[in-house]
C-alpha cells in the first residue's frame, strides 16, 4: 500500500505539466503559440514531451506501475475478505472487564429467556454461541468491502481510461452552413488523432448536417449563447438506405450530441466569405472557404480563397494563372477606409482583398495552408498581387486581362470535434462504485459485542456481562453500546 501511494503521489506531480502547459491533444494553437514566445525553451521541452504528457513513455510507466501496485495490493486483500467473511466470530473473551466497554447487571428472567433476548437484540449481527450462555456478535464487515471495492473500482477505472486510448479516436472538422460531414474516413477530417489500436478503416458510419447556426451577443460584443442546429443520420439509418432521412438536434456548447458511441461537440465558429470570379472567356468559378479568425473579440478573420482557372490544358498556362484572393473579412465593419469589425454578428460585412496571381505551389506536392498562401511563391515572384480592393457584398473588382472578382456574400461556418471513447461508459460505472465503496468504507464502524450470561443464586435471576470493541478509530460505537446495554439490562426504561 505505501508503495501505491508512493505512485500515486508521482502520477500527481507527473500529470502536472499537463495541467499548466498547453497540450497538442487539446489545442495546436496554443502549443504553436508557446513555441513563439519561448524559441529556445520549447524544443527542449518538446524532447521530453512536456507538450504531450498524457501520451508519453514516462507518463504511462508510472500508470502502469501504479495498476500493478494496486493489484499486487488489492487482491490478496480480497482474498484475505473473503476468508474472513466465512471465519466465524471469535471466542468470547475469559475477562470481559478489561474490554474498553464493559458493563454488568441481572434481569429477572431464567438464563433461556435472556438467551432469547440477546438473539432478539443482536438481529442483524453475525452473532454465533461459542458456549452455553455465551455470544459473540460482529458488524462492520461493509467497511472493508467498501475499502476493497473503492480500490478494485480504481483499477476498473484506470483500465477504462486505457481502453479508451487504444481503442478511441476524436477528430475535428470544419463544416459551413448548409454543408454536411460524413465520418467514414479519416481523410473527411481537418485533424485525426486515433487511438492505437485504430487505423482509421473501420470507423463507425455517421453522417450530420448543420442546417443553421445562431449567435447570440450583448451590446459590447461578449457572446451569451452560440445553437447550431443540426441533422444526423446513425448508422442503422445508413445501413437502411434511409439517406433521406434525418434527426433534428440543437448542439450548443454544453450540449453535445451523443450517438452511436459518438459525442458531437461544438468547438468554434466563423464566417466564409463567397467569391465569384469570372474570366474572361465568360466561364465562372465560385469560392467558398472558412477564414480564420484573428480576433475574437469582433471575429475580424483572414483567409485565403484559391482559384485555377478552367479549361487550361497547358500545365505552364495553368499554374501561371492561378488565382488567390487574400485579406481580411469584417462582419460588421467600421465604415473606414482601413477595414475593421466592430461587432462579432453579421450585420455589415465588407471585404479587404488582395487578388494575386500566378503559380500558387499547389503542384508542388508540399502541404499548404488554406488560411494563406505560400510566402515562398511571393518571394520568388512567381505570384503578384494583380488588384487591391474593398468590397461589400455585391460589388466587384476588375482586373487588368478582364477577369472580374465579385464579392457575393458571406456564410457561416462551425467546428466541431467527434469523440469515441469505448470504455467512457466503463469509466462512468466505475466512478460511481468508487463513491460508494468510499462512502461504505467512511461511514461503516467495525465492531464486537459478547454477551455472557450465567444463571443467579436463587435460579429465577441472570447475571449478565457485556464486553464492547471497536476494530476502527472513528468515535461512536460508545455510544451503541450504551444503547445495547441498556435495551438488554433495562428493557422496562424502553417501553417507558
Amino acid at each position: 500500500m505505501r508503495t501505491a501511494l508512493v505512485l500515486l503521489f508521482l502520477l500527481a506531480l507527473a500529470a502536472l505539466p499537463g495541467a499548466l502547459l498547453p497540450q497538442r491533444s487539446l489545442n495546436q494553437r496554443l502549443v504553436d503559440q508557446y513555441f513563439t514566445d519561448h524559441p529556445a525553451l520549447a524544443p527542449l521541452m518538446d524532447r521530453v514531451g512536456l507538450f504531450d504528457v498524457f501520451a508519453t513513455p514516462w507518463f504511462a510507466a508510472v500508470y502502469l506501475l501504479l495498476m500493478v501496485s494496486l493489484i499486487g495490493c488489492v487482491l490478496p486483500r480480497a482474498l484475505e475478505h473473503a476468508r474472513a467473511l466465512r471465519t466465524p466470530p471469535v471466542a468470547t473473551p475469559r475477562n470481559l472487564s478489561r474490554l474498553p466497554h464493559h458493563a454488568e447487571g441481572a434481569l429477572d428472567v431464567p438464563v433461556d429467556e435472556a438467551a432469547t433476548r440477546v438473539r432478539g437484540l443482536l438481529r442483524g449481527w453475525r452473532m454465533v454461541q461459542t458456549a452455553p450462555g455465551e455470544f459473540s456478535a460482529e458488524k462492520g464487515y461493509l467497511r472493508e468491502a467498501g475499502n476493497l471495492v473503492f480500490h478494485l473500482s480504481l483499477i476498473g477505472l484506470l483500465v477504462g481510461f486505457a481502453a479508451g486510448k487504444l481503442y478511441g479516436y476524436e477528430g475535428n472538422v470544419i463544416v459551413p452552413t448548409g454543408g454536411q460531414f460524413c465520418n467514414s474516413g479519416i481523410a473527411n477530417y481537418d485533424s485525426f488523432r486515433a487511438g492505437l489500436r485504430i487505423d482509421g478503416t473501420d470507423l463507425e458510419p455517421f453522417c450530420l448536417r448543420v442546417d443553421d447556426f445562431r449567435a447570440t451577443y450583448q451590446s459590447n460584443g461578449q457572446a451569451s449563447d452560440f445553437l447550431a442546429s443540426i441533422s444526423y443520420q446513425t448508422a442503422e439509418d445508413l445501413a437502411a438506405g434511409r439517406t433521406d432521412v434525418w434527426q433534428p438536434y440543437p448542439l450548443a456548447v454544453n450540449s453535445p450530441l451523443r450517438a452511436d458511441g459518438l459525442r458531437v461537440y461544438l468547438q468554434d465558429h466563423g464566417y466564409a466569405p463567397r467569391f465569384t470570379v469570372t474570366f474572361p472567356d465568360g466561364q465562372q468559378r465560385t469560392g467558398e472557404i472558412q477564414w480564420r479568425p484573428v480576433d475574437r473579440n469582433t471575429l475580424l478573420s483572414q483567409g485565403a480563397t484559391k482559384f485555377e482557372r478552367p479549361g487550361i490544358t497547358d500545365d505552364n498556362v495553368r499554374r501561371t494563372s492561378q488565382l488567390a484572393i487574400t485579406g481580411l473579412l469584417a462582419p460588421t465593419s467600421s465604415g473606414g477606409k482601413v477595414v475593421t469589425s466592430v461587432f462579432p454578428a453579421l450585420r455589415d460585412p465588407e471585404v479587404a482583398i488582395d487578388v494575386l496571381r500566378g503559380d500558387l505551389g499547389l503542384d508542388d506536392g508540399r502541404g499548404q495552408s488554406i488560411f494563406e498562401v505560400d510566402q515562398r511563391q511571393l518571394d520568388s515572384g512567381a505570384l503578384k498581387r494583380v488588384a487591391r480592393a474593398n468590397l461589400v457584398p455585391g460589388q466587384s473588382v476588375t482586373l487588368d486581362d478582364g477577369t472580374v472578382v465579385r464579392f457575393d456574400g458571406v456564410n457561416q461556418w462551425v467546428a466541431v470535434q467527434l469523440s469515441h471513447d469505448p470504455g467512457q461508459v466503463w469509466v462512468f460505472g466505475f466512478a460511481i462504485t468508487m463513491l460508494i465503496g468510499i462512502t461504505l468504507s467512511l461511514t461503516v464502524r467495525r465492531r464486537r459485542f459478547w454477551v455472557r450470561l450465567r444463571p443467579g443464586a436463587d435460579g429465577a435471576r441472570t447475571v449478565v456481562e457485556l464486553g464492547g470493541l471497536a476494530r476502527t478509530d472513528r468515535a461512536g460505537y460508545g455510544e451503541e453500546f450504551d444503547r445495547l446495554q441498556a435495551e438488554l439490562l433495562h428493557p422496562e426504561r424502553k417501553d417507558g
